[in-house]
């Protein structure tokens, strides 16, 4: 008998550390689960040392997306860019295959992030980063990949997010009204700068505190460069500003401490990599776009990913959250 079809299976964790061992050659190891995501992420360990192992959902990521993904954490870990990088197994190979219930899906054995998540940087944390962010764009704004990643542009980010997320809005045209409204006044402005001039290349587009640690001796590395992608650079500074909105937001900074924090971080970028006035005035108009592609990102993952929290409530509160955002920071006269 033929197994039923399915569409996002769980693979054993002690088949993978099974499979770990022969084909890495790290014996004696434990693989855990930690989490079910877009992807599934599991936590390697043996007696030296930890490592991730990432699982890509059958249906998420395409082979080519994932090859360039690898030849990106590459190029910053030959360039001293603290990542989490792929790790090689015994015949050389970065990417393994899984034949699994509902097809093909793809795993990378990554190296461990070690350290912690920092929610509030201190101002030498702030530096660590802006600096290292800078350093990284160095490497993102030079280096060629064979490979295609996604692109972010006014199309991926706005137009398209939004057609996907269009039934969802339904019942609630004045949220539906609101995002139509504040997309067009994003073009709008958007056209007013000169983005000739705007420093481009691969960006992170997911630099939240949740995506890289410290160690004890304020160590930094980058991981989860899942949604990398081409586009500016500022980017990268746009997605850190949002998690300082969120802390504003959440009554855990005032706007003024935000926006102080901010600037120790830009001030320690510019030490290693110039950037201008005007990509920093950008950063409200790439902040709603950011927040109108993840509408779209969780539209396109709900049965596996957005289903427990993609509600209406969700919905509303997050157009409350974009709204606070444009009224606070988007200068659209």
């Amino acid at each position: 008998m033929n197994p039923f079809p399915a569409q996002y299976s769980t693979l054993s964790a002690t088949a993978l550390a099974d499979f770990i061992e022969k084909t890495y050659g790290f014996k004696p190891i434990t693989c855990r689960l930690l989490t079910k995501n877009v992807s599934d992420t599991y936590l390697i360990n043996n007696a030296a040392t930890r490592y991730i192992l990432k699982i890509y959902r059958h249906s998420y990521r395409p082979l080519n997306e994932i090859k360039a993904e690898v030849e990106l954490l590459n190029f910053l870990k030959d360039g001293d860019i603290p990542v989490s990088y792929p790790i090689r197994d015994l015949s050389g190979n970065e990417i393994q295959s899984f034949d699994a219930a509902e097809g093909i899906r793809f795993g990378i054995l990554f190296s461990y992030a070690i350290g912690k998540v920092a929610l509030i940087p201190d101002d030498d944390q702030l530096r660590i980063i802006g600096r290292n962010i800078a350093a990284m764009h160095n490497i993102t704004s030079a280096c060629k990949l064979r490979h295609d990643r996604p692109v972010y542009d006014v199309d991926t980010t706005l137009k398209r997010p939004l057609k996907l997320i269009a039934d969802r809005f339904s019942d609630m045209p004045d949220e539906n009204a609101a995002l139509q409204d504040l997309s067009d006044k994003v073009i709008k402005k958007l056209k007013q700068f000169d983005t000739s001039g705007f420093s481009y290349g691969y960006c992170h587009y997911d630099l939240l505190p949740k995506n890289f640690h410290f160690d004890e001796d304020n160590r930094i590395t980058f991981f989860d460069f899942d949604w990398a992608g081409k586009g500016f650079l500022v980017n990268d500074l746009m997605t850190f500003y949002i998690q300082l909105f969120f802390l504003v937001h959440f009554q855990m900074l005032t706007r003024a401490e935000a926006d102080r924090c901010f600037a120790v971080l830009i001030g320690a970028y510019r030490e290693k990599r110039a950037i201008s006035e005007p990509e920093l005035q950008a950063i409200p108009c790439l902040g709603v776009m950011f927040f109108i592609f993840g509408f779209g990102f969780y539209e396109e993952n709900f049965d596996d990913f957005s289903i427990s929290f993609l509600t209406p409530k969700f919905i509303k509160e997050r157009v409350d959250l974009i709204k606070k955002w444009a009224d606070w920071y988007c200068d659209f006269e």
